[in-house]
C-alpha cells in the first residue's frame, strides 16, 4: 500500500497543518523527523509487510478493507499527486524559480491529507481524530499565494492549453492529478469521512498549480499555446 496507509507502530511524518505556511527561510526542517515506534525498538522495519498480498489493506484506524475501497482509491491518487509535485519541482528547480519553496509545503500538506483521508471517522477513536484533523489555514494560505502570482500576470482571455515550457506543462499535469484527486476525495467527504476542509485543499490546490503553471512560463519567457478551434 502508498506511504499514506500508516501503521500505528510505523507512524511517522505527520506535519501540523497550523504550520503550513511559515518563513521559507526557516532552518526548521519541513517534515517531522519525529519516530512514532516504541521506544527502545531498534528494528529497521522491512519495505514490505506482506500484509496486504490478499488484496487487503488496512485504515489508520485498524480496518480491513479491499484496496478497490475508495479510500484506497483516493489516497493513491493524492500520492500519485504528490509525485506529479515532486517532479514538477525538479524542472522549477533547474530554472531557480522562487517559488519551489511553496511545492515543498504542499507535499508535506498532501501527507496530512492522506492522513485524514485514512482515517474513516465512522472507526475512529478520538485519538485518532486528533492526530489526524485537517484544518481551513493551508487553504487561506494558498488563496494568498494565488492572489499574489495572479497580479503580476496578464489577464486571461483564451483557453490555455498545457505549455509553457517543462516546468509550466509539469505543472499543468500536476493540477490534472490533482482534480482526479479532488473527484475521488469528494464522495468521501460527503459521507461524513473525512474533513470537509480536505476537498476545499484540494480545489484551491488546482488553481494554484494553474496559477503558478502560468507564472513558470512567463518568467521563462516561454509562449503559452492558445486554445484554436481547428479548421
Amino acid at each position: 500500500m502508498t506511504s499514506f496507509v500508516i501503521k500505528p507502530a510505523l507512524l511517522r511524518c505527520f506535519v501540523r497543518t497550523s504550520r503550513f505556511i511559515g518563513d521559507h527561510r526557516t532552518k526548521k526542517p519541513l517534515c517531522s523527523r519525529r519516530s512514532y515506534a516504541t521506544d527502545g525498538d531498534n528494528r529497521v522495519p522491512k519495505i514490505y509487510t506482506k500484509t496486504g498480498d490478499k488484496g487487503f489493506s488496512s485504515t489508520f484506524t485498524g480496518e480491513r478493507r479491499p484496496k478497490e475501497d475508495h479510500i484506497f482509491e483516493a489516497l493513491g491518487n493524492t500520492d500519485e499527486l504528490s509525485s506529479a509535485i515532486g517532479l514538477a519541482r525538479e524542472f522549477c528547480l533547474d530554472k531557480g524559480h522562487m517559488f519551489t519553496y511553496q511545492l515543498d509545503k504542499i507535499q508535506c500538506i498532501l501527507q496530512d491529507v492522506g492522513s485524514n483521508i485514512a482515517t474513516p471517522q465512522s472507526s475512529a477513536r478520538e485519538s485518532h481524530i486528533k492526530r489526524t484533523k485537517f484544518t481551513a489555514q493551508p487553504i487561506a494560505d494558498m488563496e494568498t499565494w494565488i492572489d499574489t502570482f495572479t497580479a503580476e500576470l496578464p489577464p486571461l482571455t483564451n483557453f490555455i492549453l498545457p505549455s509553457g515550457g517543462k516546468s509550466s506543462a509539469a505543472l499543468h499535469l500536476a493540477r490534472t492529478v490533482c482534480r482526479r484527486a479532488e473527484r475521488s476525495v469528494a464522495p468521501i467527504v460527503r459521507s461524513g469521512e473525512a474533513d470537509p476542509d480536505v476537498a476545499k485543499f484540494l480545489n484551491r490546490l488546482s488553481d494554484y498549480l494553474f496559477t503558478v503553471a502560468r507564472y513558470a512560463a512567463m518568467k521563462e519567457g516561454n509562449e503559452e499555446k492558445i486554445y484554436k478551434r481547428p479548421e
